[in-house]
């Protein structure tokens, strides 16, 4: 059994100003967005990027380096749906209308939202750290968002 200390297997560490939470990746049920995330995070894609939608009691996303919830990577990502639930500490991709136009942006469920089931690409869950998830600043967009300091492999 791992210590706390120690980094799951295929994790990821979300370096907030307020400390660290690991994100067990979830390659089981989505490779490709998995890969896609861990790469983007090796070449500090995410670093610096907002919170820029906290919804109390619902999700906290990110991964838009532009804060304005309309920007990513460039690069689209296939679905991956599963029939994993959206309950608290999951860790799932977000999205257009579109169902393959996935691209950097993700969110992490502050509270169960299972009606997305099925709707979107559950890719990893919070196992360490989620106080600090339930800290960030709310709005849409929030006054003062809280930033990634930084986003990297684990393990």
């Amino acid at each position: 059994m791992s210590q706390p200390s120690e980094q799951p297997a295929n994790s990821l560490v979300l370096t907030l100003e307020s400390g660290t939470v690991t994100i067990k990746t979830r390659p089981d049920l989505a490779p490709k967005h998995v890969e896609r995330i861990t790469e983007l995070a090796e070449q500090g894609f995410y670093d610096g990027s907002p919170f820029h939608r906290v919804v109390d009691g619902f999700v906290a996303q990110g991964g838009d380096p532009t804060g304005t919830g309309r920007g990513g990577s460039g690069q689209k990502i296939k679905a991956e749906f599963s029939s994993e639930p959206h309950v608290r500490g999951v860790v799932s991709m977000a999205r257009a209308n579109d169902p393959d136009s996935a691209d950097s942006q993700f969110f992490i469920c502050l509270a169960d939202a299972t009606f997305l089931d099925g709707k979107y690409t559950v890719w990893g869950e919070v196992v360490e750290g989620m106080e600090l998830i339930d800290e960030l600043e709310r709005g849409e967009p929030p006054a003062e968002p809280n930033v990634i300091v930084s986003l990297r492999r684990g393990d």
